[in-house]
This record gives C-alpha cells, structure tokens and sequence, in this order.
C-alpha cells in the first residue's frame, strides 16, 4: 500500500482547512491553520490570488477527501468504482465505505491519535477484529464486528493511555465501546453526517464520473 511520507501539515494548508492529520496538535495553538503567517497555501505563489475554475473547485474536493482518509490516487478511485456498483447515491456510498475503513474505525475510537497512528497500530498486529489478528488498514468493517486489542500489556497499555488523555472524545452513534476493556462494538453502518469535515461529495462523483 503507498502512504504519503511528506509534511502533513503541508496538506492542510493546502486545502485551507484542518483535516486532524496529527491528531492533539491540530487542537493546539502550533497548528499551521491557525498560525496567521502560515496558514496560507504551500509553494511560492501563495499571494496570488486567482479565480478557481469549476473544475479546480471539484479537484479540490476530491484532494480533501482523499488527505483526509489518507488515500492516494490509485486507491481513492478502487473505492469510487466500488461505490458506482452500489445500490443508491454514488457519493453517501463512497463516503460510507470510506468511514468503514479499519483504520478510521481505530481512530474513531479514540485508540490512536491520528487515522496515521491507527494504520500504525493495525500494521503493528495490536488489532483483533472478531477474534483474528487484522493487520490491514483499508479491511471493511461490517454491522456486528467485534474490534478487540492484542491481549498483551503493550497494547492495552498504550491504548488506555489515549483514551485517558482525551476524555473529551465523543464515540459516534454507530459505535459501541467499552473503556474498560477496552473494546467495541459495530452497531450500524456509518452514515453521511458522520462525517466530520464539510464535504460537496457530489462535486467528487461530477469529477471522477469524467
């Protein structure tokens, strides 16, 4: 699977917005969008200013998406046509699949910090998805899947540490967790105001459908 190795705070300020690549820090005054010298557009032409044209609009809709999810290009489009075969509207169907990878299920949860920090928890072998060992990020999760951790000290250890961190980490409604253990549960399929960024997915189906 390719990843993005570069900045990601980059990313961002691309898009003009917070896309919570990095988890606490997006919360902190040290985020780059909130900085008034650096929230402006990466490169050496940031200044100018010039009108976007409707298909720059609908590209920059589909590069939010895909930063956001942490796809590249080639992934981002196996989900699309995944989502055109689907019965109903093509982008809730895409923005569906894409809420129910394993790693934004992980990071929902509050496991990790970061959608990056999940893929890391994933690849690392300390998710169990229905009892077996789930050690890929992008796994498809369904109504009544069990999510557990390895039963090992290291990787509870790790993740009660974030939950306790974060106390104020609202669970959404399609999820069923359990602190203690910690554990969760699949209650419902994701829905489209699950979704935490403003997103035109219609623009994103106009582009991709070319």
């Amino acid at each position: 699977m390719g990843l993005y190795l570069g900045p990601s705070c980059r990313l961002c300020r691309r898009e003009g917005m917070k896309l919570f690549l990095k988890g606490v820090k997006c919360e902190t005054a040290k985020c780059q969008v909130e900085r008034r010298q650096r929230n402006l557009a990466p490169g050496m032409h940031r200044w100018h200013r010039t009108r976007t044209s409707e298909y720059g609009v609908r590209l920059r809709e589909k590069q939010k998406v895909k930063r956001y999810y942490g796809l590249l290009e080639r992934q981002f489009m196996i989900y699309f046509h995944r989502a055109e075969r689907l019965k109903g509207n093509t982008g809730e169907n895409l923005l569906q699949l894409l809420e129910s990878r394993l790693d934004n299920v992980v990071y929902k949860l509050n496991f990790a910090p970061s959608r990056k920090a999940a893929r890391q928890l994933i690849s690392h072998g300390h998710v169990y998805v229905n009892g077996r060992k789930t050690d890929v990020s992008d796994y498809t999760i369904k109504i009544g899947d069990k999510i557990t951790l390895k039963d090992s000290e290291k990787s509870t250890k790790k993740v009660k540490q974030q939950l306790e961190s974060n106390t104020n980490f609202t669970t959404q409604s399609w999820l069923q967790l359990n602190r203690e253990k910690p554990e969760a549960t699949v209650v419902a399929l994701p829905g489209r105001a699950d979704v935490q960024i403003p997103i035109e997915e219609q623009l994103v189906v106009e582009l991709c459908s070319r």
